[in-house]
């Protein structure tokens, strides 16, 4: 977790350092959220990455590990309804990524529209009550199990993190954060990610207040840290 005043005060702290002009909250919230999910987003495009590359056996140091830790932040299990053996996967709470279908003790095994089909001319490899399958299909990710269709199915997937929200109450015409609103929301990100959070929110208000230096400058660092990170 990843205090959101914090980031807030030094995103204003270093937008103001040359004068370049204050931020408002809501243009802070909603600048937070676009660099908190590309932030989450590029987790899954590093891990595909690094899992091409040879990893090291020290676990605070293989990338891979460090990732997969950023990322199990946000694995969570729910309930899913599947009257008649399907069910909406965009039902489940800030769904993003399937991990996992089961039922009991049961894992289903994912398989393709293609191999779904044909299954219907091959009955030895049709999935069954103890060896059952599912797919997932359309832009609503109908989730549709074949051989075992229970009314609900436990689904392990990856959650999207909250929307950061910082909150406040006006004093003399000057926002003061407010800690104890009930929808303050402190970003979900790993502890690490403060840093390239801020440079991000940075760049993002360099665009958005048409100022090409601040972008340059957030950005320019930003890719420094990448850079680094992949070496």
């Amino acid at each position: 977790m990843i205090n959101v005043d914090r980031v807030y005060q030094e995103v204003l702290t270093l937008a103001n350092k040359e004068q370049r002009g204050y931020i408002t909250p809501q243009e802070f919230n909603i600048l937070a959220n676009q660099a908190q999910m590309d932030i989450f987003e590029q987790y899954f495009y590093d891990l595909n990455q690094f899992l091409r590359a040879p990893g090291n056996d020290t676990v605070h140091a293989d990338v891979v590990n460090i990732l997969e830790e950023k990322i199990g932040v946000f694995e969570t299990t729910q309930n899913l309804a599947t009257p008649g053996g399907v069910g909406a996967l965009n039902n489940l709470q800030r769904f993003y990524r399937l991990s996992t279908v089961r039922d009991e003790n049961i894992i289903y095994e994912r398989i393709t529209k293609r191999e779904a089909r044909l299954f219907q001319r091959a009955p030895l490899a049709t999935p069954t009550n103890l060896r059952p399958a599912y797919i997932v299909e359309g832009v609503n990710n109908t989730l549709r199990l074949f051989g075992r269709t229970p009314a609900q199915i436990n689904v392990d997937y990856i959650r999207e993190p909250m929307p950061a929200n910082w909150t406040y109450i006006v004093v003399e015409s000057k926002a003061l954060y407010n800690n104890n609103a009930v929808d303050r929301q402190h970003f979900q990100l790993h502890p690490s990610e403060e840093n390239e959070l801020v440079l991000k929110i940075l760049a993002l208000a360099g665009f958005t207040m048409k100022d090409p230096e601040l972008y340059q400058i957030a950005a320019g660092e930003d890719l420094k840290n990448i850079q680094q990170e992949k070496q």
